[in-house]
């Protein structure tokens, strides 16, 4: 980042202060965690699982994000920086391209359990956090921030908004096991996390960048489409080519509307995780339908989510 760059994030930057928590706050902590636990188990996909454990966030309480941000540093140069809320998207974007992971301080109340308006600490940390141990999606985060920093000088925010949505946020993997989730607002939703691999009626599509550009999306309830990758390597090849060529392409096409299907969509065969349907009655776990928490960092999503 440009010196004025760094001003900018510096001036959105603030303490985490740990000690302040109460301990109703680190019991609801503890409450969201032992319950996205028995959910994710044979649904999260092993790299967040595994990133989940070597950082050593639990159950315990809200982590410390300084002890956080040594373990992240030291696999993937990655820290996490407390922010007071949402940040403007040049200040997102320059985080990200820096390996700095904005989070939000405050945890939601009892009644918020099942959704909240904008991303909390728990959303952030045990949604977002845990990948950023895996090389390979550290390193795709930082050129998606690399690449928000240009979209906004195109003027192609929107689109980039898609990818970040349907891959950060409610991102599937195929795996030799079958469907996992990967996506963050998934991750931290207790209803989605269930309906995204288990409910019949949202359309899974192999991923494929520009289809995924074009498509809208909705903040208000369950996704009805959702793009699998086949790995993470994936992901990131895609955001390696000079997006200025795609964005002039799709931008004579329509968009597509969240439950729509076009001729070239590529199903993802969802048979095997289907069969697997009954996690949830097997842990006695009422799901309730409630949108999840996506991340509404950009102007773009929380002003244009329907264009």
């Amino acid at each position: 980042m440009t010196a004025v760059d760094d001003q900018s994030a510096a001036n959105f930057s603030i303490e985490q202060k740990w000690q302040d928590y109460t301990e109703e706050e680190h019991s609801i902590w503890r409450l969201l965690f032992e319950r996205q636990q028995q959910l994710l188990v044979g649904r999260a996909c092993d790299e967040f699982l595994e990133g989940l454990d070597a950082l050593g966030v639990a159950a315990y309480g809200i982590p410390d994000f300084r002890k956080l941000s040594d373990a992240l540093d030291a696999a993937t140069g990655w820290r996490i920086v407390a922010v007071p809320g949402l940040v403007p998207d040049d200040v997102f974007f320059a985080f990200l391209a820096r390996r700095r992971f904005p989070s939000t301080c405050f945890i939601r109340r009892r009644d918020q359990l099942d959704y909240l308006q904008e991303p909390d600490v728990f959303h952030d940390i045990c949604g977002h956090v845990p990948l950023l141990m895996n090389p390979v999606f550290a390193d795709y985060m930082q050129a998606y921030g690399e690449g928000g920093l240009k979209a906004l000088g195109l003027g192609h925010l929107q689109h980039l908004a898609r990818l970040y949505w349907y891959t950060v946020e409610f991102g599937l993997i195929a795996t030799r096991r079958g469907l996992r989730i990967y996506g963050s607002g998934v991750l931290s939703s207790a209803g989605e996390s269930v309906y995204c691999l288990e409910d019949p009626r949202p359309h899974r599509i192999r991923f494929d960048l520009r289809r995924v550009m074009r498509t809208r999306y909705r903040i208000d309830d369950f996704q009805q489409t959702y793009f699998v990758i086949d790995d993470f390597r994936q992901l990131f090849d895609a955001t390696r080519p000079d997006f200025a060529p795609i964005y002039h392409e799709i931008a004579t096409q329509p968009d597509i509307e969240p439950d729509g299907l076009v001729r070239d969509d590529r199903p993802f065969n969802a048979s095997r995780s289907l069969s697997a349907g009954s996690h949830g009655q097997k842990n006695g776990l009422q799901v309730v339908r409630s949108p999840s928490l996506g991340r509404k960092r950009l102007e773009d999503v929380r002003q244009h989510h329907n264009q």
